[in-house]
């Protein structure tokens, strides 16, 4: 098994957009979650259908479970991005490819990071509407429309990555 080159890459502007909003949104956890604790009720909702109606409920210090997992996920997540040449590729990185196949692989990443801290974002808000009576779920369209937004981006990603190979092929 032939090693992977090792390369540093610099940010460029779609790469600092999607950090960014990925940040926000993880401090937008917390805040959200520390100013509406005090006002919440004693039960709130800690587990959802597919229908997206609450169907388990517990006491509100379980909300901190969402911040905390997000957090470590988006730091797991971070750290695990500063070595692209460990990760799998569907195609053989060479010296040529590298810096475009470790690009696109780091920005799925970050994508990902961005939507996943989005998704748990929308789930402690609506969660403390539940919470608060002002809502009463998710709604019918919140499992697809995560899929979507989590599957979709992963095909094209992978699908770039065999466009990209092909580009730096010889003719």
């Amino acid at each position: 098994m032939e090693e992977k080159p090792r390369i540093k890459l610099k940010l460029n502007v779609a790469d600092i957009i999607l950090e960014s909003f990925g940040w926000l949104a993880i401090l937008a956890i917390w805040g959200l979650v520390i100013s509406n604790y005090s006002s919440l009720p004693d039960s709130i909702p800690i587990h959802f259908n597919a229908a997206g109606s609450p169907d388990k409920f517990g006491g509100k210090a379980t909300l901190f479970v969402i911040p905390i997992m997000s957090s470590i996920l988006f730091f797991g997540l971070t750290f695990l991005n500063k070595f692209p040449e460990i990760f799998n590729y569907p195609i053989q990185i060479t010296q040529a490819n590298a810096p475009a196949q470790y690009r696109n692989i780091t920005r799925m990443i970050k994508y990902l990071k961005m939507i996943i801290a989005l998704i748990f974002g929308f789930i402690v808000f609506k969660n403390i509407q539940i919470a608060q009576g002002v809502e009463d779920g998710l709604g019918i369209w919140f499992t697809p429309l995560c899929l979507g937004f989590l599957f979709i981006p992963l095909v094209y990603f992978i699908a770039n990555s065999f466009r990209i190979n092909k580009k730096l092929q010889p003719q």
